[in-house]
């Protein structure tokens, strides 16, 4: 008791050269007086209250809560003062009544008591007045003023006591203490209460955003039910319910009574929200760089500090208070031995002793308590408001900046480096209270034993230093495996994306490898950081015993006495340091990842985004001119020589109908990109007038229901929905729908043909109402009948009097235009009106000459004689076969999807959860997953061997050291180290074959699970792609495979040791105090039900993280892909809302996981130190001598760890069932159901095979669930070998299905298809498929090279390559390129224009040279000068084979030696087309007549 080392006699004895009013006794009387005034005036002031309360009806509805200004922490402080003044009450009551009392001293202990009462009252007054709704403005008068009182009178003591102590007066620096404390708080609650302003908090009304009206069906609905709309009780909780988390505790007895859901999850409080965090933090970050040279790091470490520096600040508080407290046993653990050998310095010293044991236990766990679930409340809102920044981010990203980072390599950015940044949290304040607690355990072990503590600096230090090189490793490898990790990534949603394709080619397995090739690589990188992090912690496990060795051999050598009290507070004291060394691996660890994902995060904002300049924008109606290009070039990539747009003039009024045509990569789509804002602009201007609107050659749709994708953010005007759904054909599409326009659409619009999804994006541009728009090809994916009637009905109806500038590959839309521009090699060639520019140049003349030739062909055809009957058919109503929509026409690489997977089913279900508890099976499935479990036993003996080395080290010490310094030890000291030191070497031997043995058997787990996973995803049927967003693959192949490589390991490691460590000090204390556990008993049974309430909640609370977080990456990643439509309708504002409220969503569960952990162990802690004190008193009572004073003593400290550790062991079971879903959710995707086999060994087909190429049909059935309609319904038809067959039909006629049944992506439900004699479905999936060749209608490329994207197999040479692209006219511009065949392909392949991909798609067949082809509406998005290359390519090199045709463009189908027509699953007409257009009355010549007037009628111009 140094803080009282001095006695207040010499205070006293001094009294005569100071006036009275510095005597202490004058102080502490004045100071209790003063404080209790205020504990009459507050009790007055409540009964008041109460009076006025009971008289007035207060209005019990406020729709607007204020609270002060920093109420909640002017709560905290008065606490703190209560709880300081109670601590230095029973302090200084137990210090003087062993020393004696005086007058001054009974004076000081009075005026402590009056304090802990008055703080208290104070405390409970402020509780009462504030945690009602009503709107108090400010603090009470009264206690304002008493605030000035207390700071000024504390500022007068503090003065004092430097005054006494200059004149070198001895007085207790207890004094000192308590005086700078109180001029603190003081100080603290003079600023709140005298600047204090009220702070406007929406209670009721608090996130309006969460009301927005989008609703993004992704698994989590934003539309709020039930308990969703409440606020979380946290955020007006009281004093007591923010304590003991008392507020969890609805949440909790709900999770015990139902399986949660996000709707009974409350919603956060607007300080914990992304939308009230992000504009704080913008604002901090825009500050730092004011200089606005960009992000860096150490500015986002500003940003994110500043924009938390309050919670920061208290959780620093609450930390320092923990370790204080917690290093209050070691220091008086020496002096209860010794009380226990007999040596009682006064009456009730002992329980003066358990007393201070248990008030040290209460502050420790309720400051850490405080403390960790503050850190996971910081650590939530960094997380969510750099989500939200990346987001934003990804959002203004150019075109340059995109192609650096992709859409995988972003995801991660949210995924893995938020998250991270997030958890960090954690470790903020590990640093410096590392240094604190040594500088603690240095000073408790120099009043121990001297200066041998100076040997445990330097072993402390060595140990430390030891660590700088490790994790510089840790650092390098982090950096190294993001890198792979972002590739596997990035490779895999590439994969994801276009299964159908890799599927039909017969590719899967070969881009698996591909995958798995990644995935070697981030291994390597894995492996090297485990094993570094194995070192790491043998360093660190070792660090205690080599500081423990090094002391005692200092004590032996300055020859300090150990008595049995010492030693054991020096062991008590190593205890602690342990736990600290420990935590420094992790700490160096997570500072390098952190700094890692900071650095990618700050290198990620700081791309460049679109170019703000690029359009001048008038206002609405202020100009004439709709659009105006001046002298205007433009470059894709600023760094090349040649311009992508070069010498662009244009101006085009409001009401013009402009159309842009020219061949393929020609510059049509690029100049709309201009127009958008999107291309880069080297010099010019671009002035526009209006807001527009844009549909993209590619449909983006987003995941939702029909009607949003069309509303995109506008209120409903029924009229005008209707109008648009007439205009665009889709109210036929509608009614077959089993939900109309409230059917969720799958990810890219998987669950709609490419016609569907083309004509939604119409019907959204119209109803945005705007004055400008943009049409990117909008014809090429639907047939001839809708293309005319959109056209008819949206360009000449519905927008006649808007400016429209469309780009067509289809030249019979010319002649309706305005004016027309010709692009050729990037400029306008020739601009003006229909006939003037076809009289005037060469380039529309190769155009419309391509058309005049493709309509040769229907000269044979009297037209007119059908054209009316045609025409009053109507719109081309969609018919369909029972009620159930097939496919339309244009499905494409999207074919053979069904709108609905059952009766009355949505296709995207929510995301599949299990319930319950984590079966027992998903923990033996991991540990058994390694070499069958084998390393399993060998871990826990390890483990169980370092347990019983530490155990009877510490054991020897004490058994070998003497009770007091006066008594012989039992052996010499020299002895006394070398066995402790052998003890010490078989503990780290154990620890570093624990570390090992454990890092093998959670790599190699990582690893199988990882291959198992994807195997089944790589075998899974089209039907699993269709129903599945991507999100949820991918969330599973990024976060629960991180979790399984880095966390879980650990996660059931420590759980296993835990325990381990648990029953070994239940043997220890057992030794002396067996009947302690009668107590523990009812204890531990408390402690197991508080356990099994808390599991049931954060078990689903977990799993709802897991839910949530798929709907983010999702949405992000459709937001990049449509980043370009999203801007040019102006909605970045609104995904930007959606993005905050899907952060948000799941950010609940996450917070209130964070509370409910830290409901149970409050409780948990609270109760084994109520177990521990009883303990203590259970020894106090015992007589002296019935026990051994060395095993009680190490009882006792071991007893010191026992209620952090139980919690540790509860803490680890429930850490490790939430951490064990990631293994739940990978082992979900490890059980799909697979396709057929790939190849059957005993039934492979010949090596020529098909030999002739013919398909017979024989009574086809195909249903694509077990409860739905037959969309095929006994189709028999022959595809003789050799000739060239078109299949037509209306929507849903079953072409598509038909197409998808040939090459089993369905499985025929009845009937045959045999090919050359051979049954399809009795051989494996890659022999069929592999003898197939397949042109889809959206032509896919990979990211790689030309060379991979041709032949991604490597069967073929250089040559047969050269020779593929030389024979689709590719040859040419590929040899350009610098790369020639190893030139680069992005991502999507979207450094190629749309007719180059399709080049590259026929390139692909004519290596493959088989002899069956299916064109599948393979020339929609072309020119018709490419469209009849492709045709004469065919003929040319596949004149003796099989050609299956489904196209839009009749002349596609007229060039075919049969044409088949489909009609509700059945053939309606087979035959040869020039006797199918003989007969008039034939469908077939019906749709022809149609093509052919729509044709000539715009051409009759000429």
């Amino acid at each position: 008791m140094k803080l009282f080392a001095s006695e207040s006699s010499l205070l006293m004895s001094s009294a005569t050269s100071f006036d009275f009013f510095l005597k202490p006794i004058f102080l502490h009387g004045l100071y209790a007086s003063l404080h209790l005034v205020l504990l009459l005036s507050l009790l007055v002031l409540w009964v008041v209250n109460r009076v006025n309360e009971a008289g007035g009806e207060g209005s019990k509805e406020r729709l607007r809560q204020r609270k002060v200004f920093w109420y909640k922490q002017t709560l905290a402080c008065c606490f703190i003062v209560s709880a300081f003044n109670i601590v230095l009450c029973f302090l200084s009551y137990f210090y003087w009544y062993r020393n004696g009392w005086s007058e001054d001293k009974l004076v000081t202990l009075s005026d402590y008591v009056v304090k802990t009462l008055a703080w208290g009252a104070t405390c409970i007054y402020l509780q009462c007045q504030f945690s009602k709704s009503g709107e108090q403005k400010k603090f009470p008068f009264l206690l304002r003023i008493w605030w000035v009182f207390y700071f000024s009178i504390s500022c007068y003591c503090l003065v004092i006591d430097v005054v006494l102590d200059k004149k070198h007066v001895s007085f207790p620096s207890l004094y000192l203490v308590s005086d700078v404390f109180s001029v603190v708080t003081g100080l603290f609650l003079c600023v709140v209460g005298l600047f204090g302003r009220n702070e406007g908090e929406d209670t009721l009304l608090e996130q309006p955003l969460l009301n927005g009206g989008s609703s993004v069906g992704k698994g989590v609905e934003l539309s709020k039910k039930k308990g969703g709309d409440a606020v979380t009780p946290y955020s007006n909780a009281g004093i007591f319910s923010i304590l003991t988390f008392s507020w969890m505790g609805p949440l909790i007895a709900a999770g015990n009574e139902k399986t949660l859901d996000l709707e009974d999850v409350p919603q956060l409080d607007n300080s914990d929200s992304v939308v009230g965090a992000l504009p704080n933090f913008r604002n901090r970050l825009e500050s730092a760089d004011s200089e606005g040279s960009g992000v860096t790091t150490l500015k986002l470490v500003k940003a994110l500090f500043f924009s938390a520096w309050k919670d920061i600040f208290w959780t620093a508080l609450l930390a320092f208070m923990y370790t204080v407290a917690s290093y209050v046993g070691p220091y008086i653990i020496g002096t209860f031995v010794q009380y226990l050998s007999g040596r009682r310095e006064f009456k009730n010293e002992g329980y003066l002793l358990v007393t201070a044991f248990f008030i040290a236990k209460l502050v420790e766990c309720i400051s850490q308590r405080r403390w960790f679930f503050k850190l996971q409340q910081v650590g939530l809102r960094l997380r969510a408001v750099l989500v939200a920044m990346i987001y934003n981010k990804g959002l203004t990203l150019s075109c340059q900046s995109k192609q650096s980072h992709t859409s995988g390599e972003i995801v991660n950015f949210m995924t893995v480096d938020a998250e991270r940044v997030g958890d960090f949290s954690w470790y903020m304040h590990e640093l410096w209270l590392i240094a604190l607690q040594v500088a603690l355990a240095l000073l408790i072990l120099y009043k121990n034993l001297g200066l041998a503590c100076i040997a445990t600096l330097v072993a402390t230090v060595l140990s430390m230093l030891a660590n700088i090189p490790l994790g510089k490793m840790l650092e390098k490898f982090q950096d190294k495996l993001m890198e792979s990790k972002d590739k596997r990534m990035k490779a895999t949603s590439e994969i994801l994306r276009n299964m159908r394709i890799l599927k039909l080619q017969g590719w899967e397995m070969k881009f698996l490898s591909k995958i798995i090739g990644l995935r070697n690589v981030e291994e390597g990188w894995l492996k090297r950081f485990i094993y570094t992090n194995v070192m790491s912690s043998f360093v660190f496990w070792v660090a205690p015993s080599f500081v423990s060795v090094a002391t005692f051999s200092a004590c032996m050598f300055l020859r300090v006495p150990l008595d049995l009290g010492k030693v054991l507070s020096a062991l008590a004291t190593f205890k602690i340091l342990q736990g600290t060394i420990d935590s420094l691996p992790d700490t160096v660890s997570m500072i390098a990842q952190t700094k890692v994902s900071l650095d990618r995060i700050a290198s990620f904002l700081q791309l460049d985004d679109l170019q703000p300049d690029v359009i001048e924008k008038l206002p609405r109606g202020s100009s004439d001119t709709a659009i105006e290009i001046v002298d205007g070039n433009f470059s894709w990539d600023l760094s090349s020589s040649s311009a992508t747009l070069q010498d662009i003039n244009l101006k085009v009024c409001h009401g013009m109908r402009v159309v842009v045509c020219g061949t393929v990569g020609s510059g049509k789509s690029s100049l709309l990109s201009c127009i958008l804002g999107e291309l880069p602009k080297i010099s010019g201007t671009l002035k526009l007038c209006g807001t527009k609107a844009y549909v993209a050659q590619s449909p983006w749709i987003q995941s939702g229901k029909i009607e949003e994708n069309i509303l995109f953010g506008k209120e409903m005007d029924r009229e005008r929905y209707d109008r648009v759904l007439e205009a665009c054909t889709l109210k036929k599409d509608l009614e077959i729908l089993s939900f109309g326009d409230q059917t969720i659409i799958g990810e890219r619009g998987i669950n709609l043909s490419g016609g569907q999804k083309q004509r939604i994006q119409i019907a959204r541009a119209l109803y945005q109402d705007a004055d400008i728009y943009l049409f990117d090809d909008p014809f090429s994916a639907v047939d001839a009948h809708t293309g005319s009637h959109l056209f008819k009905e949206v360009l000449l109806g519905i927008l006649s009097s808007k400016t429209v500038i469309y780009v067509t590959h289809q030249v019979e839309f010319l002649p309706a235009a305005d004016l027309i521009l010709v692009m050729k090699d990037g400029r306008i060639t020739q601009a003006g009106k229909y006939n003037d520019i076809l009289n005037s140049g060469t380039d529309l003349m190769e155009l419309v000459g391509a058309h005049k030739k493709a309509l040769s062909a229907l000269d044979i055809v009297d037209a007119g004689s059908v054209s009316e009957k045609i025409i009053s058919e109507g719109d081309g109503a969609t018919k369909c076969a029972n009620g159930k929509m097939e496919k339309e026409e244009n499905q494409g690489n999207e074919i053979g999807k069904v709108d609905d997977v059952g009766p009355k089913g949505q296709l995207v279900q929510e995301e599949e959860r299990e319930k319950g508890k984590v079966g027992f099976s998903v923990y033996w499935k991991y540990i058994t997953t390694a070499y069958g479990g084998a390393l399993v036993p060998l871990i826990l003996l390890v483990q169980i061997l370092f347990q019983i080395f530490q155990i009877g080290s510490n054991y020897w010490m004490a058994w070998a050291s003497p009770v007091s310094s006066d008594v012989k030890p039992p052996v010499g000291s020299f002895t006394l180290i070398i066995v402790y030191l052998a003890l010490a070497i078989g503990s780290a031997i154990s620890v570093l074959a624990r570390a090992t043995l454990l890092n093998i058997a959670g790599y190699k787990t990582a690893t199988l699970l990882f291959e198992k996973m994807h195997l089944c995803i790589f075998r899974a049927p089209m039907s699993f792609f269709d129903s599945t967003p991507s999100g949820r693959i991918l969330n599973r192949a990024s976060t629960d495979q991180s979790a399984v490589d880095l966390n879980i390991p650990y996660q059931v490691g420590s759980f296993a040791f835990s325990v381990i460590h648990l029953l070994g000090i239940i043997v220890v204390m057992s030794q002396v105090a067996w009947q302690t556990f009668i107590i523990s008993i009812p204890v531990i049974a408390t402690c197991i039900w508080y356990q099994q309430c808390y599991i049931s909640s954060a078990r689903e609370l977990s799993r709802l993280v897991g839910v949530c977080k798929a709907p983010v990456i999702q949405h992000f990643a459709e937001t990049i892909s449509g980043a370009t439509t999203i801007r040019s309708f102006d909605q970045e504002s609104r995904f930007q809302e959606t993005n905050m409220i899907l952060t948000d969503a799941y950010s609940r569960p996450k917070f209130h996981i964070a509370g409910a952990m830290e409901w149970l162990c409050f409780r948990l802690d609270m109760l084994t130190s109520i177990t521990f004190a009883f303990s203590l008193f259970f020894l106090i009572s015992i007589p002296e001598g019935v026990i051994d004073p060395a095993i009680a003593g190490l009882a006792v400290m071991y007893g010191l760890n026992l209620n952090i550790l139980q919690t540790w062991v509860v803490w680890t079971i429930c850490n490790m069932e939430n951490k064990i879903i990631s293994v739940e959710r990978m082992l979900q995707y490890s059980n799909i159901p697979s396709e057929p086999a790939l190849v059957i060994e005993s039934n492979r087909p010949d090596r020529s095979w098909p030999y002739h190429g013919e398909v017979r049909i024989l009574d086809l059935q195909v249903q694509y669930a077990p409860h739905m309609p037959l969309v095929l319904r006994g189709l028999t038809c022959t595809f003789l070998g050799g000739l060239k067959t078109g299949i037509v039909g209306r929507t849903g006629s079953g072409k598509s299905t038909l197409m998808q049944t040939l090459f089993r992506i369905v499985e025929p439900a009845a009937g045959q298809i045999i090919i050359d004699g051979v049954n399809i479905s009795s051989i494996g999936l890659h022999d069929l498929r592999s003898r197939l060749s397949i042109i889809p209608q959206d032509p896919t490329m990979f990211e790689g090279t030309i060379r991979s994207n041709l032949d991604p197999l490597e069967e073929n040479t250089d040559e047969q390559i050269w020779e593929a692209l030389d024979k689709c006219q590719l040859g040419d511009g590929v040899r350009k390129k610098e790369g020639r065949l190893d030139s680069s392909v992005n991502e999507n392949g979207e450094n190629w224009s749309m007719g180059q991909r399709q080049l590259v798609c026929l390139a692909r067949v004519l290596l493959k040279k088989n002899k069956i082809l299916v064109l599948d509406e393979a020339t929609a998005s072309v020119d018709t000068a490419t469209d009849n290359l492709i045709q004469t390519t065919l003929r040319e090199h596949f004149f003796d084979c099989t050609v299956i045709t489904i196209a839009h463009r009749i002349t596609s189908v007229l060039d075919s030696d049969m044409v088949l027509l489909l009609s509700h699953g059945l053939v309606e007409e087979y035959d040869f087309p020039a006797r199918l257009l003989e007969n008039k009355s034939s469908s077939f010549a019906q749709l022809v007549a149609e093509y052919t007037v729509r044709s000539k009628s715009s051409l009759a111009t000429e």
